[in-house]
């Protein structure tokens, strides 16, 4: 029987009792994995969880199955601290098989590259899968980096400490002369504890923890955790709710866009759409700031509906202003695509071919460049997004204009989906009260943050708290992305694919 098959089937939205989520041997979960991926699934979470009561450890396995809106979940109780890699067979499980190792100390055997992620101890006590003493703290940095050996290859090493005013990033070159052979990418520099400190909640700090997983994709991050605790607490969303959390997550996603592609623009020295839609990013975050009182949207989204309205007037002001908006950023991205020289430097630069995209399950505007019709808007429809589609935008060649390219589309739809919003907000209140969490339950989230898929899982224990909540930014799909996009490349390409994925270090480090 094929392991897919015997996982367990749930919808976005609703919850799932522990005793209900298929488990397997190690061994059959493993193949039902492997089964999920051959057939065009994606790896949304692998993890670890402590088996309650019990010294044991759960691995948990979260597929998504895109055309049919389902995601497939199991789990195995581990009887050592070791179990056989997946990532040999399965490249999308790279990291996470990585990170469970760091996070419990349980080895997967045969791992290909087999380091730390994050540089932390151990959550479970005297466990360690690199076999250092209790004693001796990991040090942040110290790793074993990839070397290419050879006459005349030498090794360029950049960061943690950058230029800009940044969060730390180690990155390190294998190069030719100008030709990159290989791009490491060595982060968890500021690792904050974020998931270890949502465990016994929800509490009145836990929505400040997911406004901050990622700062630039607060409403994105808070939105996929209201998800989560009313899925477990069963609680309906009002419809003016839900289509106010829809502009709100566009918004976040206009202003961010906007700013890459001035950034982008300033990469290869283009002014003129650089200081304009630096300024033009400014106008999408004070939209933000009109509903909220926040540029960043802290505060507005919470569990049952969202903290502040948008009256007649109000609304009727933010479409005027997202009316000028639309025609300023229209002028300034014209001007990119009108520039041979922009193109010039645009076009072939950083390619990601498709195979590798689906091998590596890149998400966001990163896998719709490479022709992934991938949106969770489409694939795994919420809130207002149930009722209001938003097209999906793809490109096919894979390289830094694609990547620029999908952006703009995206400015265009989010426009005139925003417009429609708040043309026509539905009456009816904003928020509705969330009773208890369901005890010993599972609920996952997928939302269709800026950079990609947000996902988060949670865990319930026997009084209904957070037992384990984990959270997969989409920049933790994504950075071995930006590592593939400049082989064999020019290393003053770096800042410009650097850029064009524009992804989160703290949503990495969690």
């Amino acid at each position: 029987m094929n392991g897919r098959a015997r996982l367990t089937k749930m919808r976005a939205g609703t919850s799932l009792a522990l005793s209900s989520v298929a488990q397997f041997d190690v061994t059959d979960f493993r193949r039902a994995i492997l089964d999920a991926v051959a057939e065009g699934e994606r790896i949304g979470a692998l993890f670890a969880a402590e088996a309650p009561q019990s010294d044991a450890v759960d691995l948990y396995a979260i597929l998504a199955d895109d055309s049919q809106s389902v995601f497939r979940v199991g789990r195995s109780r581990l009887a050592s601290d070791a179990y056989p890699s997946l990532t040999e067979e399965c490249p999308q499980a790279h990291l996470f098989e990585r990170e469970i190792a760091e996070q419990f100390g349980i080895r997967p055997e045969g791992h290909p590259w087999f380091k730390p992620v994050r540089f932390h101890r151990s959550y479970r006590a005297g466990r360690d899968a690199w076999g250092r003493s209790p004693n001796e703290p990991p040090v942040v940095g110290d790793t074993d980096y990839y070397r290419v050996q050879g006459d005349e290859v030498h090794e360029v090493a950049v960061g943690p400490v950058h230029a800009g005013v940044i969060e730390p990033g180690h990155f390190r070159f294998q190069c030719h002369g100008e030709r990159v052979f290989h791009l490491e990418i060595s982060l968890g520099y500021q690792h904050r504890g974020i998931e270890r400190r949502l465990v016994g909640g929800p509490n009145k700090r836990t929505v400040h923890y997911m406004e901050t997983a990622a700062g630039d994709t607060t409403v994105g991050h808070a939105t996929a955790y209201c998800h989560n605790v009313e899925a477990l607490a069963k609680s309906a969303v009002p419809i003016r709710a839900q289509a106010l959390r829809g502009v709100a997550l566009e918004l976040e996603r206009l202003a961010n866009h906007t700013g890459d592609l001035g950034a982008l623009a300033g990469d290869v020295g283009f002014l003129p759409t650089q200081s304009y839609c630096g300024r033009l990013r400014g106008d999408f975050l004070n939209l933000t700031a009109m509903l909220c009182g926040s540029r960043f949207g802290r505060g507005l989204i919470r569990p049952g509906g969202v903290a502040f309205d948008a009256d007649g007037l109000r609304a009727e002001q933010m479409c005027e202003r997202l009316n000028a908006a639309h025609r300023d950023v229209s002028d300034a991205v014209k001007l990119l695509w009108d520039s041979a020289s922009v193109q010039a430097r645009f076009e072939e630069t950083g390619p990601v071919s498709r195979d590798v995209c689906d091998e590596l399950g890149l998400v966001g505007p990163a896998a719709r460049a490479c022709g992934a019709a991938r949106d969770v808007r489409q694939d795994f429809p919420s809130g207002i997004y149930r009722f209001a589609q938003i097209p999906i935008a793809t490109w096919h060649t894979g390289d830094v204009f694609a990547r620029a390219y999908v952006r703009w589309l995206e400015i265009e739809r989010s426009i005139a989906f925003v417009r429609e919003q708040l043309s026509s907000l539905p009456a009816g209140p904003t928020r509705q009260p969330v009773s208890d969490l369901a005890p010993e339950h599972l609920a996952v989230s997928l939302v269709e943050g800026w950079r990609g898929e947000v996902c988060h899982v949670a865990l319930t224990d026997a009084q209904g708290r957070f037992a384990r909540y984990k959270i997969v930014d989409p920049s933790f799909h994504n950075w071995t992305g930006l590592a593939m996009a400049l082989r064999d490349q020019q290393i003053s390409d770096f800042p410009l694919c650097n850029k064009s994925f524009n992804l989160s270090y703290c949503g990495y480090d969690l």
